[in-house]
């Protein structure tokens, strides 16, 4: 640009590339609601409450299919694990449930409130980004109601982690808290609407932690009773678990036995170590100096020295009275 003489044979395909990701940057961050007719917005907050609905709904089926599923096949440990797992998620479903429909209460509730003589289709047009964060936030209870099932499917069946079925239900926590804040956004503080909103977002978040404490505990009791219950095994089996056991006994003593060898080693080098730090080494060479001077020493007139045997010289004075202490 500053070399004008030059600017007519300039090649711009670099800075049309520039402006065009630029540009489509832009389409992306765009509210999908500026894209829609005023009543296809409407229409989507609408299919999406139901979406979501049928969505729970479905989860809360399923569960209950597991769960008679579970009864016909299981038993004992396993059968009340999963009994009580599902259980709780069923809770988990119906708190949900009980969290959609107050919510879209609360959103008819405003609605009506501001939209004054425009249509419901016209209000949430006009609040374009209220709109797409209830769709969003209804989105994400209907996928993590989905995926929570799928979890706990797999959980039931022994073939899924149960810290995936924790960390879904997490997830779901989050996802209604987030419908919850984008559904109060516009409400009246004093709703009585509200409040009934607020409240069924605490029943999902004791649900939530509900789930997750059956899970740990339900997780505990399946991992003692796979390494304890041996009713099923052959004499063949046990007789195998029993050499294994032994061949790991003895890896795991000669283990402990060279790592107390190894903490013996550690702590004479601590010691040496500490030794040197501290100066021990020339207090015992002050001594050996001492014990060499005091044996070379001259006697005096007087004097006699009496030894005993794996003693020190003992001094005595003979010039004293005997009634005297000689110490």
């Amino acid at each position: 640009m500053k070399q004008r003489d030059g600017l007519s044979s300039a090649d711009g395909s670099k800075l049309k590339a520039s402006l065009r990701v630029i540009l489509d940057t832009a389409e992306k961050l765009r509210p999908r609601g500026l894209e829609l007719q005023q009543g296809e917005l409407g229409d989507l907050v609408e299919q999406e409450m139901a979406s979501t609905s049928a969505a729970v709904e479905s989860a809360a089926a399923r569960i209950e299919e597991m769960l008679n599923k579970s009864r016909a096949v299981d038993t004992g440990i396993k059968m009340e694990v999963n009994e009580r797992i599902l259980a709780s998620c069923t809770e988990l479903m119906q708190a949900i449930k009980e969290l959609v429909l107050s919510s879209k209460d609360l959103q008819r509730d405003i609605v009506e409130g501001g939209r004054g003589a425009a249509s419901m289709k016209e209000f949430y047009a006009k609040n374009s980004r209220w709109t797409e964060g209830l769709i969003s936030a209804s989105k994400a209870v209907g996928w993590g109601a989905t995926v929570m099932v799928d979890a706990a499917d797999l959980v039931v069946q022994g073939k899924g982690k149960f810290e995936e079925l924790m960390v879904c239900s997490h997830e779901i926590a989050a996802s209604t808290a987030q419908l919850v804040a984008a559904s109060k956004v516009k409400a009246d503080k004093d709703s009585t609407k509200l409040h009934r909103l607020q409240h069924a977002s605490r029943g999902v978040t004791q649900a939530t932690a509900a789930v997750v404490a059956s899970t740990k505990s339900g997780k505990s009791q399946i991992e003692e009773t796979e390494t304890m219950d041996f009713s099923s095994m052959t004499l063949t089996q046990i007789k195998r678990q029993e050499m294994d056991a032994q061949v790991l006994v003895l890896e795991l003593e000669t283990r402990l036995q060279k790592e107390r060898e190894r903490l013996g080693e550690l702590r004479k080098k601590h010691y040496e170590l500490a030794g040197v730090a501290e100066g021990w080494g020339e207090g015992e060479e002050g001594e050996e100096e001492d014990r060499s001077l005091h044996k070379n020493r001259t006697i005096g007139p007087g004097e006699k020295n009496k030894t005993v045997k794996g003693s020190r010289p003992i001094k005595c004075d003979l010039t004293h009275s005997p009634k005297q202490s000689l110490f």
